[in-house]
C-alpha cells in the first residue's frame, strides 16, 4: 500500500482526488489529508509518505514555511512531490523554477486532475526502484541502463522527463539548475516525439489550432481516433556511464527534415517558435544530435559530479571530513565508531580485496550496520572522487536520534528496506544454485 499524503484546503480540489482514486479498484493506496501546518509537518515526520500531492496554487495552505521545512531538513524530503497549479495563474515552467529543489514527480493543472492523477501515480509507482533514493536498488543491474514505452499521451509525458532529471539527481550527477533544465527539455523531446512524430502534426496545424484557444493535447487526442496512429510510441531510453548519461528519444513518424530545421533556426534567431524542445536540450545536453531519418535523437548529459545533498537538520554541527580520490573512509576489520553521512562523491566498496559495490548520496548513510550493532567494519570503502562526508559519534547519533525522533523512524524504514532488498537477492541466488 502506498500512504499519500494531501496538502490542500480546497474541498473542491480534495474532492476530484478522493473520486480519482475511489474509481480505482485495482489500486491500493491510503489516503492522508493533513489540515494546517502543525498537522502537515507532523505527518511529514513521522508517517514518512512516498508520495505528497501539494495543491500550489491553494492561498490558505501555509506553504512557505511547509516549503522552508523540507528544505532545511533534508530527511522531511525522502518523498516525490506531485504538484497541482492552476494555468490561470501560473505556468509549468515559472513553477518549477519556484520550486528549484525540491523532488517535483509531476505538476498537473487543476483540470486534468481528474483524468491524469492517478495515471501519474501508477507511473511513478512502477518506477519507484529508480527515483526514490532511499529505496536502494542494485546499481549494478537496475540503475546502469533502462527504458520507457510511453503512449501519445502529451500530459503524462512530464511525468517520465521528471523522473529522468530525478534519477540523476539523486544520484549526485547534477546540479539542482540543470536538473531542472533537463525535466522542461526532455519532456519537449518527448511532446515533440507524440505531436510531430507520431501524430504528424505540423508547425502550422499546431499553430491554428492554438490560434483558435484549444490545447495541442486536444489535437493530440484527435488524431488518436485514428487507430494507426493511437498505436505509435515514443520509446526513451537511458545508459549511465562513468561521466556522463546517454539518453535516446525515438519516436515511430516519418522523421522531419533536420538540416532544414536548422537553417529555420538559425534566420529566425533565438526568439523563433520553431524547434523549442532542441533550443531547451541544448541548454543541458553536453552533446546532442539526430538520425539520418530524424525521428531519433541522442542527447549526452555531463555529469557534473560536484552536487551535494542537503545536510539534515540535526547533523549540522557535526565534523565535515573532505575525501579526495583514493583516500580510504574506513577499513575492514576496525572499529565501528562513526557513522558517515555521504553529502557528496562516489565510493567503492572492497571486501577480502575484491570490489563488491558502490556508494553515493543516494546510499544516504555509509557503515550503519556495523556501527548500530557495534561490530567491526566488514568492508573497507574508498573514495573514487571528491567528496564530503559528516562523521557521526554514537554520542552525537544517540543526542539528535532524541532531539530530533522523526530521524529514528527514518533510519529504521531505510535499514528495513535494506534487509529486504538483501533477502530478496539471496532468494534469486538460492534459487539459481537449486
Amino acid at each position: 500500500m502506498s500512504l499519500i499524503g494531501v496538502l490542500s484546503s480546497d474541498n473542491r480540489i480534495n474532492e476530484v482526488i478522493r473520486t480519482s482514486f475511489e474509481n480505482e479498484d485495482d489500486f491500493d493506496y491510503n489516503l492522508q489529508f493533513p489540515k494546517d501546518e502543525e498537522a502537515i509537518l507532523e505527518f511529514l515526520n513521522f508517517d514518512l509518505p512516498e508520495i505528497v500531492i501539494i495543491n500550489f496554487s491553494d492561498k490558505k495552505l501555509p506553504l512557505d514555511p511547509i516549503h522552508e521545512k523540507i528544505q532545511k531538513d533534508a530527511w522531511l524530503h525522502n518523498f516525490g512531490i506531485i504538484g497541482i497549479y492552476d494555468h490561470t495563474e501560473v505556468d509549468e515552467e515559472t513553477l518549477h523554477r519556484e520550486l528549484l529543489g525540491l523532488n517535483i514527480l509531476a505538476l498537473l493543472d487543476q483540470l486534468r486532475l481528474q483524468s491524469h492523477l492517478v495515471k501519474c501515480i501508477r507511473i511513478i509507482e512502477q518506477n519507484r526502484q529508480i527515483i526514490f533514493h532511499h529505496e536502494l536498488s542494485d546499481k549494478l543491474i537496475d540503475s546502469a541502463e533502462g527504458s520507457f514505452t510511453i503512449q501519445n499521451d502529451t500530459l503524462a509525458v512530464s511525468v517520465y522527463a521528471n523522473i529522468a532529471a530525478t534519477m540523476l539527481f539523486q544520484r549526485g550527477f547534477i546540479e539542482p539548475v540543470k536538473k531542472m533544465h533537463m525535466q522542461l527539455g526532455l519532456a519537449e523531446l518527448i511532446i515533440n516525439g507524440v505531436e510531430h512524430g507520431n501524430c504528424g502534426i505540423t508547425y502550422e496545424e499546431k499553430s491554428q489550432f492554438l490560434s483558435e484557444e484549444r490545447g495541442v493535447n486536444e489535437l493530440v487526442e484527435e488524431k488518436n481516433k485514428d487507430p494507426e496512429i493511437a498505436k505509435k510510441k515514443v520509446f526513451f531510453e537511458w545508459e549511465i556511464m562513468d561521466d556522463c548519461t546517454k539518453f535516446i528519444i525515438r519516436d515511430q513518424g516519418e522523421g522531419f527534415d533536420v538540416l532544414g530545421l536548422s537553417e529555420t533556426l538559425k534566420k529566425e534567431g533565438p526568439l523563433s517558435l520553431h524547434g523549442r524542445g532542441i533550443k531547451m536540450a541544448r541548454q543541458f545536453a553536453h552533446k546532442m544530435f539526430y538520425n539520418e531519418k530524424g525521428n531519433e535523437v541522442t542527447l549526452y548529459i555531463k555529469h557534473d559530479h560536484k552536487p551535494e545533498v542537503t545536510t539534515p537538520e540535526g547533523f549540522m554541527k557535526e565534523e565535515m571530513v573532505v575525501v579526495q580520490p583514493g583516500d580510504v573512509a574506513f577499513e575492514q576489520g576496525e572499529s565501528s565508531n562513526y557513522l558517515y553521512y555521504i553529502t557528496s562523491g562516489r565510493f567503492s566498496v572492497y571486501h577480502n580485496g575484491r570490489s563488491v559495490g558502490s556508494l553515493s548520496p543516494e546510499d544516504i548513510f555509509m557503515g550503519e550496520m556495523s556501527f548500530l550493532l557495534n561490530n567491526r567494519r566488514s568492508a573497507t570503502v574508498k573514495a573514487d572522487t571528491y567528496g564530503r562526508l559528516i562523521k557521526i559519534s554514537r554520542k552525537s547519533f544517540v543526542s539528535v536520534v532524541k532531539q530530533y525522533p522523526h530521524y529514528g523512524i527514518f533510519l529504521s524504514k531505510l535499514l528495513a528496506r535494506k534487509l529486504v532488498r538483501a533477502n530478496q537477492m539471496n532468494a534469486r541466488v538460492q534459487k539459481y544454485e537449486v
